[in-house]
């Protein structure tokens, strides 16, 4: 009896003891959970707080740096051609075939606006600012709205040098300055370099270059200055090549120090001619038709 007792009483006390033991051990990993979850959170926010900083650090950086390149940088307008040559585009389609064969009667009806075109020109003189393509267009279209205003004028008429003081006399504006077809051609175009200017601009008349239906613009300049050298050249009512012989236009006897400046004259020819003639051809020069090259 005495020993069952004790046994019970033995339980009682490990069983007391054992729940204190845990409950113990359960307060000690309560606490030291929580001190973990309070250090941890208190470290991952220290890591984001870090992150953060940094991140903001880096965005004012950058914005420091898009902002001295900004400052850096020069503002480049966009350029817009100052001349709108489309009025002349228009008249040239409309009176002008593609040979070059020129309605002299249809810009007399159109005659205003040929008149409007000279106008618009004459108020927006070319300035040191312009690039060669814009002066090249803006003196080439006036050359050529000029010599047909010119023959309109005198209409009609069978020849060009039926007009006295064709070339010479002072009647075109251009700003305050009035000129002339000769100082246009002489003092300004060739003096730009560009000896495709040639073929380009039309002095009314069946052996010249033919007047091209389209308007020269600064966009178009390279390509409608390759297509007037190639048409011309390559044609045989203004140019021969046969037998070891070619039959040149006065225009490169004329202007032949234009054309020469950097190689022979039929090594320049060469470029724009279909099959090229042999470098030692002998050269002719054709004569010249001044009749007036208008359609019929």
């Amino acid at each position: 009896m005495n020993f069952k007792l004790n046994i019970v009483l033995g339980l009682l006390v490990f069983s007391c003891k054992g729940k204190a033991n845990i409950t113990h051990l359960v307060d000690a990993s309560k606490e030291k959970l929580s001190a973990g979850i309070t250090q941890s959170t208190v470290q991952s926010v220290g890591v984001n707080t870090t992150q953060q900083a940094k991140k903001e650090d880096t965005l004012k950086t950058v914005s420091a740096i898009q902002k001295t390149e900004m400052e850096s940088q020069e503002i480049v307008p966009i350029k817009v051609s100052m001349v709108d040559h489309s009025l002349w585009g228009s008249l040239l389609k409309k009176y002008v075939d593609e040979d070059g064969n020129v309605n002299y009667n249809g810009f007399k009806t159109d005659i205003a606006d040929l008149k409007a075109y000279l106008s618009q020109l004459s108020n927006n003189a070319p300035t040191a600012t312009w690039s060669k393509e814009e002066k090249l267009a803006y003196y080439i279209n006036l050359y050529n709205a000029a010599t047909v205003k010119l023959i309109v004028d005198n209409y009609p008429v069978k020849s060009i040098k039926d007009i006295p003081k064709r070339w010479k006399k002072k009647w075109i504006s251009v700003g305050d300055e009035i000129t002339s077809l000769n100082d246009i051609e002489h003092k300004v175009l060739r003096k730009m370099d560009e000896p495709r200017i040639h073929f380009a601009i039309n002095c009314a008349s069946y052996s010249c270059p033919k007047l091209l239906n389209a308007a020269f613009t600064p966009q178009s300049m390279e390509r409608l200055l390759s297509k007037t050298a190639v048409d011309f050249i390559n044609d045989k009512k203004r140019n021969r090549f046969e037998n070891g012989t070619a039959q040149l236009s006065k225009i490169f006897q004329w202007f032949k120090s234009d054309f020469t400046q950097k190689t022979s004259l039929l090594e320049y020819i060469n470029i724009y001619l279909e099959n090229p003639t042999p470098k030692d051809s002998k050269i002719e020069y054709l004569d010249y038709d001044w009749s007036l090259n208008e359609a019929k």
